[in-house]
């Protein structure tokens, strides 16, 4: 099986690719969909970063290392007295393999892991910085967590989203780790399955709600619909009380809630659905509305009806929300932050920093960087820019792959490397 896969995989990645810029914004374009017994998959192989490598921005910007060595960093948030929380977590490994398909797709995604998976993971690990990049400290700040993803502080109350429930610790600032047991807030959509595990977490602008991402349970319900209760979709907790609603649904895989700055909307970037083609279906970032419905399983961008999924629901799809911008097919973001500081050229002022994990599930790599979309008045106004490269080689090897961002404290960009286990910091050329 391992040869029969490695040749199909050198047959896919000789296919002729379509500009993925033609993806990228309102109106992407969307080909006629394709199914296959064996998608096309094409990942890069991990390398991690040689001594001296790191990744590239433009000449107005300059990056370096905060901190390296840790253990698959994928969320960052930043307390108000500059510390930055690095959530280090590991998948809870809870998906049966049940199709030769899940077999296949299991052990080519394994090549796009870190190898440096032999140190303590599942835990929050707190640097302490100065303001010029280098950090003075760093701890071990909450440890012993099931899969964490979502952080969230709210007057002494710190949050966080494991894979399976809301737990919130008593927070005094400047305090560098956290001894005191936790309470759960509210449960959330886990295991058995848990495909999509990571749960992304911000607090309402007030402080009175939560807002969780909570991914699906399959890639388009191959997992039954049953699995799939209170999945795909956001979910809004009252922070008084743990009770909550599904805000809004049909969002496969919502990841990097946000509040924008101006129109105090709430927006997040999601992972759309595979196996219809290497250039279907779009992944996005969106504005979220209360009560809307993005389409999935039943459709996509809107209107577009996925066949794969029976009995089907025209209803749902006759409302199927359409996405505020795409950003091209599998780049799997799974980060944002919005960018209202004044360290970063004004260039950057007002728009949005996008995490592209990159794809494994095409046979040209896409993604592998963060971008940057400009906005004006509260919503995107011009095509995504290119800010972080080089996470991979020239060979399509990967040397990282962005997850997670921040603003730190004194407006310097940050970014979580998963695979290059580094949490990266993104300044402007000649300053701190």
């Amino acid at each position: 099986m391992t040869l029969m896969a490695g040749l199909w995989l050198a047959a896919c990645s000789k296919e002729t690719a379509p500009d993925p810029k033609t993806q990228i914004g309102a109106r992407p374009d969307l080909p006629g969909l394709e199914q296959y017994l064996v998608p096309p998959m094409h990942v890069a192989s991990v390398v991690g970063w040689k001594q001296g490598e790191k990744p590239k921005v433009p000449d107005t910007l300059q990056i370096n290392a905060l901190a390296t060595g840790l253990q698959h960093p994928r969320s960052l948030y930043v307390l108000p007295n500059g510390d930055i929380l690095v959530v280090e977590s590991k998948a809870p490994g809870t998906e049966p393999i049940k199709r030769p398909k899940d077999f296949i797709m299991k052990w080519v995604e394994s090549w796009a892991t870190s190898g440096g998976d032999t140190g303590d993971s599942n835990r929050i690990t707190l640097l302490r910085s100065n303001g010029d990049g280098k950090p003075e400290m760093q701890s071990v700040f909450l440890d012993h967590l099931h899969s964490p993803f979502g952080v969230a502080l709210v007057g002494s109350d710190l949050y966080v989203a494991n894979t399976d429930a809301i737990v919130r610790y008593p927070y005094h600032e400047g305090e560098t780790k956290i001894t005191e047991p936790g309470q759960t807030l509210t449960q959330l959509p886990g295991g058995p399955i848990d495909h999509h595990w990571t749960k992304s977490l911000v607090a309402s602008p007030d402080g009175a709600l939560l807002y969780v991402g909570v991914g699906s349970n399959s890639n388009i319900t191959e997992n039954g619909i049953e699995a799939e209760k209170n999945r795909a979709a956001i979910l809004e907790v009252e922070r008084a009380t743990g009770r909550w609603r599904i805000f809004a649904s049909g969002l496969r895989n919502p990841n990097g809630l946000t509040f924008e700055p101006q129109s105090h909307a709430l927006w997040t970037v999601v992972n759309e659905r595979d196996e219809i083609g290497p250039n279907l279906v779009p992944d996005y970032l969106t504005s979220v509305k209360d009560g809307g419905f993005y389409g999935w399983p039943y459709s996509y961008f809107g209107q577009h009806v996925d066949p794969r999924v029976q009995p089907q629901r025209p209803d749902l799809v006759a409302k199927a929300v359409v996405p505020d911008y795409a950003l091209s097919s599998h780049v799997a973001p799974l980060g944002l932050a919005f960018y209202s500081g004044d360290l970063l050229p004004s260039s950057y002022r007002d728009g949005a920093f996008i995490g592209e994990h990159g794809s494994w599930n095409r046979p040209q790599l896409n993604g592998y960087k963060v971008v940057y979309v400009p906005f004006a008045d509260g919503h995107p106004n011009g095509p995504a820019q290119d800010v972080v490269t080089g996470f991979l080689s020239e060979d399509e090897k990967s040397r990282g792959r962005p997850v997670g961002l921040a603003i730190d404290k004194s407006g310097a960009l940050l970014i979580a490397d998963d695979v290059g286990n580094t949490v990266w910091r993104v300044s402007a050329s000649g300053r701190l």
